[in-house]
């Protein structure tokens, strides 16, 4: 059977650092449209408290998520030394398309993948290039689906793609606009060579019987905004739930079917949704081994950069693998988990041999 290895990492953080004080004079409002008890900081402090998140990148005005997508590309393609002109797939994972700086809806046609694709200026109308829309663990779906691929001989090489720019689609009314955060990550996916890497084992789900819309798309809480324009809405506490109920689960299947031991897990790369729920799921995982979570087991950057969605797990693990992030490091041969929750509701994880 052939083994599928990450060979090329890449991400783009944009250059635009908003910090939580950038939200002190916004007007936040619950979503019948009555305002808060408290005054900003105390919101402020509370909701980073909780989330872990102290600042945010947002992409330059002039930039779409498929040109930050491109840009990480580039970095993965050149960080794996192939040719772009051998690439089998390119799969882009999303959420809102490309979001003009100004605006709050979506374009996505042509797909970002093309649009990647004629970016790169890849010739071989044999790489094809299509969009994925599963949630925040969109990149993580992109790599089994990449793994599939390569598994039963239909490719040798894929680029797996995770970016958006949710600072775009969010209602300043809301404070759960402080949340979202803009970002690329990109992964070269590759038929392992001698050079190793191997995909262990992977599970998905979907629980969309009663979760299907815990995110969904809604109006501004200003009764007095433009009726037509819709933004990124969510039941926070409905989330947490499902996800500390559901993912350390899907982890400890993922990991049972590998036949790796849990000792030999040297990091875990979890969606960057909200630090105090990260913690507690992978406190949980370990629970359901009879374990203490181990320190430095869990590599963090959502005090820095927020929630970006699709990107947040590939844009850390190319930090990682590039050594920007302090006390965490990855080696050969280690073993490593990757584990994402999202819109529909979607739960995924990887167990990977770097």
């Amino acid at each position: 059977m052939i083994d599928s290895a990450i060979t090329g990492t890449g991400s783009y953080l944009p250059s635009l650092v908003v910090e939580n004080q950038n939200f002190e004079q916004h007007e936040f409002l619950n979503s019948d449209g009555t305002p808060f008890k408290h005054p900003n900081p105390v919101i402020i402090e509370k909701f980073k408290a909780i989330t872990g998140i102290a600042e945010r990148r947002y992409a330059e005005p002039n930039l779409n998520a498929s040109d930050i997508a491109f840009l990480a590309a580039e970095k993965a393609i050149a960080d794996a030394g192939i040719d772009k002109e051998e690439l089998d797939y390119i799969i882009f994972a999303h959420n809102f398309g490309d979001v003009a700086h100004g605006q709050s809806q979506g374009d996505t046609l042509p797909s970002l993948a093309s649009r990647v694709k004629h970016l790169l200026r890849i010739k071989n109308p044999k790489c094809v290039a299509y969009d994925l829309l599963f949630g925040c663990p969109g990149w993580i779906e992109g790599v089994i689906q990449a793994n599939a691929f390569i598994k039963s001989g239909i490719a040798k090489k894929c680029l797996v793609i995770g970016a958006e720019t949710l600072s775009r689609i969010v209602d300043p009314f809301d404070r759960d606009s402080m949340i979202y955060s803009d970002g690329a990550g990109a992964t070269i996916i590759e038929a392992a060579n001698v050079q190793g890497g191997q995909l262990l084992s992977h599970t998905s789900g979907t629980y969309a019987l009663d979760e299907a819309y815990f995110l969904f798309y809604g109006k501004s809480y200003k009764s007095n905004t433009e009726v037509d324009t819709k933004y990124i809405k969510m039941y926070g506490r409905k989330i947490y739930e499902f996800a500390v109920t559901h993912v350390p689960g899907a982890m400890k299947s993922c990991l049972d079917e590998s036949g790796v031991d849990i000792k030999e897990v040297k990091k875990i790369f979890i969606h960057q949704a909200n630090e105090k729920m990260d913690e507690a799921i992978v406190k949980r995982f370990y629970g359901l081994y009879d374990m203490e979570m181990p320190l430095d087991i869990m590599p963090m950057n959502i005090r820095e950069m927020g929630n970006s969605s699709v990107a947040t797990i590939p844009t850390l693990f190319d930090m990682v693998c590039k050594g920007e992030l302090k006390n965490h490091e990855i080696q050969k041969g280690d073993v490593v988990i990757f584990a994402s929750v999202g819109a529909g509701m979607n739960v995924n994880a990887i167990v990977y041999r770097v």
